[in-house]
């Protein structure tokens, strides 16, 4: 599933700002480099830290997209099972039973998902299984919601449902075929997502332009999935956690993928596309809504307030002894 042609454009450190830096005691701890775009409604370029060209693998960025080439399959989704379809859940038992509800509209069960077995992220459910003394499983991966879909639309249509995850799939084909429209770039390079399931290198400003035509889009599927996880915002991460709260407070609609991915994007289009070079995902958020408040699609005093709910505190002993910010 790999190309030559896009193996070699990745996002190298040359290609890269200090996008944070935490500071301890008023020494600069650790720096976190990368690269960050902002586009407007039409998806030009707005705005540039680094190479808005290299290529990256958006991991479950592009789940919103994913859930959108479903329902252009065909599959009745809606509500809380559609943002099941673009989430990466936390695992709390109100995440498992939607999952569960898709699998069984499909006459399936839990025993039919391809993605790997895995812990919860949230760490109060992982906990609650061990005190059960359980282990972790293909439902509590945090990507079953996308493979739940999947596998009801391959139902639905009649597709082969043991091989919904290779990439010459009627449905991977047209996954494809969806992320090629709303980033507006040819696929050059492809792998395999953690999950499993066919992942498609993309550039910074085709990310960020994909999400912004789905969290700006007045009609069609990606309206539906946009509006769908701005009414069920608990579903896409979970209670408390930072792309919920952002979704909650600020109306935005905020998606983390593995690997130091982050998008964000405004009901009006605008959105933000950033990937830390590290792979860590602590500085996402808050460089995330820098550059969205930066250009005026967010006020700046209430992403202050969603950002210290939702950023890493720097303690010693206990006690607050610095702080991890924006740097550019």
């Amino acid at each position: 599933m790999t190309s030559e042609e896009g193996a070699d454009r990745s996002l190298t450190a040359a290609g890269c700002v200090e996008l944070a830096q935490l500071e301890r005691s008023e020494l600069i701890e650790s720096r976190h480099l990368g690269a960050a775009v902002v586009v407007d409604a039409d998806g030009a370029l707005v705005t540039a830290l680094g190479d808005p060209a290299a290529l990256v693998y958006p991991r479950s960025t592009l789940k919103p997209v994913q859930a959108t080439a479903v329902l252009r399959a065909g599959l009745p989704l809606d509500g809380e099972e559609l943002v099941l379809a673009s989430a990466s859940h936390a695992g709390s038992p109100q995440h498992l039973a939607v999952v569960r509800r898709i699998l069984a509209s499909a006459g399936l069960d839990e025993t039919a998902l391809q993605c790997p077995a895995d812990w919860p992220l949230g760490r109060e459910y992982r906990d609650e299984l061990v005190r059960a003394g359980l282990g972790p499983s293909r439902l509590h991966m945090n990507c079953s919601g996308k493979h739940a879909a999947f596998l009801a639309v391959c139902a639905w249509r009649g597709w082969d449902v043991a091989g919904y995850l290779e990439g010459g799939h009627p449905l991977q084909q047209l996954v494809r075929e969806t992320i090629q429209d709303f980033t507006g770039e040819p696929v050059l390079h492809s792998g395999v997502d953690g999950c499993g399931a066919p992942v498609h290198a993309v550039s910074l400003v085709g990310l960020a332009r994909a999400t912004g035509r789905v969290t700006g889009a007045a009609e069609g599927p990606q309206a539906r999935v946009a509006a769908a996880i701005r009414r069920h915002p608990w579903g896409i991460d979970g209670h408390g956690r930072a792309n919920t709260v952002v979704i909650q407070e600020l109306g935005l609609i905020a998606k983390l993928g593995a690997e130091g991915v982050m998008v964000m994007g405004a009901p009006d289009g605008r959105a933000v596309a950033v990937k830390v070079l590290d792979g860590s995902l602590r500085a996402a958020t808050i460089v995330a809504l820098e550059l969205l408040v930066r250009v005026g699609a967010v006020d700046r005093d209430r992403a202050a307030g969603v950002a210290a709910q939702t950023t890493e505190r720097v303690l010693g002993g206990g006690h607050p002894v610095g702080r991890l910010s924006v740097a550019f």
